[in-house]
């Protein structure tokens, strides 16, 4: 249904939009999806108010689905330009192309409907008749959040609450750009600032008890939940949701069954009761329960993806049990991909390499070049033949369209180091980067040690604020310390490595230069960073600003300007991160025009971190995960010993590494490269050979 009624929108056949969204309506009217395609049809047929009243009825229904939260954000704000924009869009801007009511009413049906491009395109063309607009500035805002880039909406988003402060609708979608950015305390006091201007958005309470239980906050979300439920629509599948995983964060997993438990029964394919319920089951000891309970809903819904998941999660994993759950899925839903990978991995589990790759081999029929098939089918080969999971993988990379055929060249490197052909693998990651070259960026410049130091500052006795940078070179596996800080920190920031970094001296190629020259003083540098926290979320420099580069030469303003910041850099030896480069690239993508050039950067980048550390130039630690492999605990407690608190492990550090001490294998294909490094490895307390 919603196909049809997004086709019939693209048609512009409003009408039929209109008619099929109330059939479905009719049908499932507990579907918040339904209402909301409704409003959407609504909107286009122009009626404004009846599309907002469809949305109104959605909310109640997914109280915490940011989709309709924001589609309601852009009803508000476009029928704040009803009046003036019904005209001019029966006149057509063509006619008067200076009419910024026609654009802007424009701009949100085309937001309204998902069609980003187009929204973007009447807000840029808005933005010409009058760039500095509120509105303007605000759909330029609500444009960068469906794109998913949260700095951008966040910025533009704050700016037109400044030129707008006690404007609903701005503070509306300035609240879904801090949850964007993860930035809960704020996103909550955006929404509440809006409850105060309009306190009978009713739709918003859910949203609150959502943040508030986000955020660890159980006693402001129980404060605000009595009065949601018994305000209008207020006794919904979506808000008994919110409300069993109320009492379960409360410790009271029995009323959070008697809530989700009906919920269930309105929507059994619903990722999050489901995942509620199992934990509430958990905490009760009632597997048996969980047992009947989802039995009898894929009785009813055999083909739903996500009861299966819950049913196989009740089992112990890789038992035998577990498998019989997969059996059953796949006697409904032979051809269920997921499902098959599912077994896939059971087979592995229980060391049973023929019936895993039998899976594999189903799976590619389906659907050929998937990548668990293909990745598994490939291990198979390595084991027993290695030419051919070459020759596999040369296929795939022959086939396969121009715009994946790097990352398959790099698999191929990886699948000939494994092969033990150590010569192939480093011809075919140096050709592969030497085509990507000019797509690059070059590598940062690098400044020369002065004589002498300035003093380091004094650190105020009242200071709270005490911000850490983070820095790695290639190959050090700097991403897989960001990823563990990330999953224990909210003031985490990655967005150097973004669309949209901030503008600041540490993002600049010029800074050292300018540094040198006089044309940027330490005082600015320093004072510039601070400037641009604010758009980046953050309200001091409570922060962990992971950077693209590092060089010495910064402490000639970090010394004096900023004595409280801490310096953490992520180290593994030196020949190891080379070939970790070479072989998988970086998180900042530098060009590598040739292996000595690369290794003789990286020397000098190590050569100043030997020489911050020899001399104490800053306070810093080194951060050395060679021994942490690929274990999210372990990296967790390496972490925590060092910052003195316990860390909760991230789900996952990022894809695995080559291991500790490979460079070995490569001692005679890198002899060059490896020369220059050796020196600055011993300087950082590794082995000479």
């Amino acid at each position: 249904m919603q196909d049809q009624i997004l086709q019939a929108l693209r048609r512009n056949a409003a009408d039929e939009a209109v008619q099929l969204a109330r059939e479905w309506t009719q049908a499932e009217p507990a579907q918040p999806q339904a209402h909301r395609w409704l409003a959407l049809a609504l909107q286009q047929q122009g009626q404004h108010e009846a599309a907002l009243e469809s949305v109104q009825q959605a909310l109640p229904l997914a109280p915490d689905d940011a989709d309709l939260h924001l589609l309601h954000a852009g009803l508000l704000l476009a029928l704040r330009q009803v009046d003036a924009a019904s005209g001019a869009l029966d006149r057509t801007p063509a006619l008067n192309p200076n009419d910024l009511s026609a654009y802007l009413m424009q701009a949100h049906l085309a937001l309204a409907r998902h069609d980003t491009e187009e929204a973007e395109r009447l807000t840029r063309t808005a933005a010409r008749v009058n760039e500095d607009h509120p509105e303007v500035v605000a759909l330029q805002g609500m444009v960068a959040l469906r794109r998913g880039d949260n700095d951008r909406a966040l910025a533009l988003l704050s700016a037109a609450s400044q030129m707008l402060p006690n404007d609903l609708r701005v503070m509306y979608a300035l609240g879904f750009a801090h949850i964007g950015k993860g930035t809960l305390a704020f996103a909550e006091q955006a929404f509440r600032r809006v409850i105060e201007l309009k306190p009978d958005l009713h739709s918003l309470y859910g949203l609150l008890v959502q943040l508030a239980l986000r955020q660890g906050n159980t006693a402001s979300a129980a404060e605000t939940m009595p009065g949601v439920g018994s305000r209008p629509r207020g006794d919904t599948p979506g808000m008994r949701r919110i409300a069993g995983e109320l009492a379960l964060q409360s410790g009271q997993p029995l009323q959070a069954l008697e809530q989700l438990l009906p919920v269930l029964e309105q929507w059994p394919a619903d990722r999050q009761t489901l995942q509620l319920l199992l934990l509430a089951w958990q905490r009760l000891g009632r597997e048996a329960q969980a047992r009947e309970v989802l039995d009898a809903a894929l009785a009813e819904h055999p083909q739903e993806h996500n009861l299966w998941l819950a049913r196989l999660s009740v089992e112990p994993v890789g038992s035998a049990e577990a498998t019989a759950v997969v059996e059953r899925w796949l006697a409904e839903v032979p051809d269920h991909l997921p499902a098959l990978e599912t077994r896939l991995r059971l087979h592995d589990m229980q060391d049973d390499p023929e019936g895993a790759e039998a899976v594999a081999r189903r799976i590619v029929a389906l659907e050929p070049g998937r990548v668990t098939g293909e990745t598994r089918l490939v291990e198979a080969l390595l084991a027993r033949d290695p030419a051919a999971a070459i020759a596999h993988v040369q296929a795939l990379l022959d086939s396969a369209p121009e715009n994946a055929r790097n990352d398959l060249r790099a698999w191929l490197g990886a699948v000939q180091d494994r092969a033990g052909l150590p010569a192939d693998a480093l011809s075919t990651w140096t050709r592969l980067h030497a085509d990507e070259a000019s797509q690059r960026l070059p590598l940062p410049p690098q400044a020369k040690a002065p004589s002498n130091w300035p003093d380091k500052g004094e650190i105020a006795a009242d200071v709270t604020a005490r911000p850490m940078f983070v820095w790695g070179a290639p190959g050090s596996g700097v991403e897989r310390v960001i990823a563990a800080i990330a999953a224990a920190s909210p003031v985490l920031r990655g967005d150097r490595f973004g669309p949209t970094p901030p503008n600041d001296a540490f993002q600049s190629y010029n800074t050292l230069q300018d540094l040198s020259t006089g044309k940027l003083e330490p005082t600015e540098l320093v004072a510039g960073w601070r400037a641009a926290l604010p758009q980046r979320g953050l309200a001091d420099a409570n922060v962990i600003d992971w950077l693209l580069w590092w060089d010495n030469a910064l402490l000639w303003s970090l010394r004096p300007q900023l004595p409280g910041g801490r310096l953490l850099v992520v180290l593994r030896d030196p020949r190891d991160m080379l070939l970790q480069w070479l072989a998988h690239g970086s998180p900042a993508p530098f060009a590598v025009n040739s292996v000595n050039e690369a290794a003789e950067w990286l020397a000098r980048a190590l050569a100043q971190v030997a020489t911050l550390h020899e001399q104490d130039l800053y306070p810093h630690a080194l951060v050395r995960i060679d021994h942490i492999g690929n274990d999210p605990a372990a990296m967790a407690e390496h972490l925590g010993s060092l910052f003195g608190v316990a860390m909760p492990p991230a789900q996952t550090l990022g894809p695995a590494r080559l291991p500790t001490g490979h460079w070995r294998t490569y001692q005679n294909e890198l002899a060059a490269a490896f020369a220059l490094l050796t020196p600055v490895a011993v300087r950082l307390g590794y082995l000479e050979a």
